[in-house]
């Protein structure tokens, strides 16, 4: 029976409640290592795509959400392992060393991950923005083991001549918050502070001068007459208590 395919024009639709959130060992061992051997995937769900020709945000799909490709990589140069990350606004550049995938269970390298920013312009004076790839292969170790799914005969030679195309990308953008942005942040809530504390002062300056307007001079005057009333009074009970 044939598996229903989730992916539409490009795009996945997945029924309503269902989410696509798998770890990196997923990504590597259950969709793209099936990939590389011609196995059947789990689920029809990540379209095959260059998404190394197509500027980020003109990919299919949500933007707004991370989206999934299988794609192939084309060598830059013949001899060399560098490969073609340019679209029509700029290109893809890795940032940092590569991270290997390592299995729970067996506790092996199946695969790599690298990642990539996308800068737009060109080379090497591009602007770097929020677009993050992270670009999942095979590793070399798991190339050398026999295939976990024996669907072919000679299957790992078969993998040796793919193992350097196929890759899996996830897209998705990523907010930085640059130096400058944080210091207005900080700027504006010592500002606001400051704001409130005025406010604050002015507010209980404001609230004397109505109690005291409030005050007439009669009513100070009984007042101060209730103060010494209540004063003689307990002077006279405190020499009651002496005298007893």
């Amino acid at each position: 029976m044939e598996k229903e395919s989730f992916v539409k024009n490009g795009e996945l639709r997945l029924p309503p409640g269902f989410r696509f959130h798998p770890t990196d060992e997923e990504l590597v061992v259950q969709y793209l290592k099936r990939k590389v051997f011609s196995c059947p995937l789990p689920a029809l769900i990540i379209p095959e795509l260059d998404a190394y020709k197509s500027d980020p945000w003109d990919l299919p799909g949500d933007y707004k959400r991370e989206r999934y490709f299988f794609t192939t990589r084309e060598a830059k140069y013949l001899n060399g392992n560098r490969h073609k990350r340019a679209t029509g606004s700029g290109y893809w550049k890795g940032i940092g060393a590569d991270k290997p995938i390592v299995a729970a269970r067996s506790n092996q390298v199946v695969g790599m991950k690298k990642i990539l920013a996308f800068y737009g312009g060109k080379p090497p004076k591009g602007t770097r923005t929020d677009w993050i790839m992270h670009e999942y292969r095979l590793s070399d170790a798991a190339g050398s083991r026999s295939c976990v799914f024996p669907q072919r005969k000679n299957s790992t030679q078969n993998f040796m001549m793919q193992t350097e195309d196929w890759v899996l990308c996830r897209i998705f953008t990523k907010k930085r918050s640059t130096g400058n942005e944080l210091e207005i942040i900080e700027t504006c809530n010592k500002s606001n502070a400051k704001n409130f504390g005025v406010a604050r002062n002015n507010r209980i300056d404001f609230m004397i001068q109505q109690t005291k307007s409030s005050v007439s001079p009669s009513s100070s005057s009984s007042s101060s007459s209730n103060v010494s009333s209540i004063t003689e009074l307990t002077v006279e009970s405190q020499d009651e208590e002496n005298t007893s």
